[in-house]
């Protein structure tokens, strides 16, 4: 472990949460927008298979672990991302029931995840995993620490993120302290396998948004004009959901990096506390909000 920084906050594994997502009636649910609503349906749409991924990384290097911090953290972790993936798949079959192509895009986007396990060498796939995390801890920034960025959206979903994201910051740290201090994965195979998590999400963000968006009916040119529309939304320097985070992401390029360093959000013991007093995951993440920047 980087001597720099501390241990960071406790996994701590939730498990069956009801978010309520049955009571749902509007499918564009992110402010009644198609494009802001189909990416984010689009971002969490692998999910559960890219959990997968992640714990199959990871476990690839469980049997080499002797620290028994780093044994249970590892098992923490597992827990939870296991929790994530059921979360979201009940969240993809109502996407399915609305008439989307969920099974033929999640079987592609399991044939990728394959043949990223059997192509590349588990010290690589283990880094990936350390950058996919890096993006995923990120998201509790990009969507929680300012309450205008989830107004108007329903907030069963908003819990669902969330609780995704709170569990993500706990967590941030336990693949890239595998990869260092178990495979002794270098700095260039860190830094290469970070690149290739960035156009990874920045790539498949894009494409399965799209065929979304197509599926809901929308022509190649009105696609080509909401994508173009809501570039700054989501790469905008300032207020993007990922450009305002272009900082951080820079940051895991350092040499001495580890993701410890970079602070959990300041509401994030707000969530923690309302849920561990009520075991209520949509009162947790009022919580969050309510004591979030505006």
């Amino acid at each position: 472990m980087n001597s720099a920084v501390g241990h960071g906050e406790a996994i701590v594994p939730r498990e069956n949460l009801d978010f309520g997502l049955d009571t749902m009636s509007d499918k564009y649910w992110f402010r009644g927008d198609p494009y802001k609503t189909r990416y984010l349906d689009a971002l969490q749409l692998g999910f559960p298979d890219g959990e997968r991924y992640f714990i199959t990384s990871v476990r690839a290097f469980r049997d080499r672990i002797t620290d028994p911090v780093m044994q249970e953290d590892v098992r923490n972790f597992m827990r939870q991302e296991g929790q994530h993936g059921m979360a979201h798949s009940r969240y993809n079959r109502m996407l399915q029931a609305q008439g989307l192509p969920i099974e033929r895009m999640l079987e592609e986007f399991k044939r990728v995840l394959d043949a990223d396990t059997a192509r590349f060498s588990p010290e690589f796939n283990l880094a990936a995993t350390a950058g996919f995390e890096h993006f995923t801890a990120m998201l509790a920034e990009a969507f929680f620490a300012r309450s205008s960025v989830t107004a108007g959206a329903d907030r069963h979903m908003v819990a669902l993120f969330a609780w995704h994201a709170i569990e993500e910051m706990e967590h941030k740290a336990v693949a890239f302290d595998v990869m260092q201090q178990v495979a002794h994965v270098g700095y260039g195979k860190r830094a290469g396998a970070m690149l290739f998590a960035t156009w990874r999400m920045a790539s498949r963000s894009y494409l399965l948004t799209d065929i979304l968006l197509k599926s809901d009916g929308f022509g190649f040119w009105a696609r080509a004009g909401l994508h173009l529309k809501n570039f700054l939304w989501v790469y905008g320097p300032r207020r993007g959901i990922f450009g305002a985070l272009t900082p951080k992401l820079l940051a895991y390029f350092k040499p001495g990096f580890h993701p410890r360093q970079l602070p959990n959000i300041h509401n994030y013991p707000n969530w923690v506390e309302a849920y561990e007093r009520t075991g209520d995951p949509l009162i947790a993440c009022q919580a969050l909000l309510a004591a979030a920047y505006r």
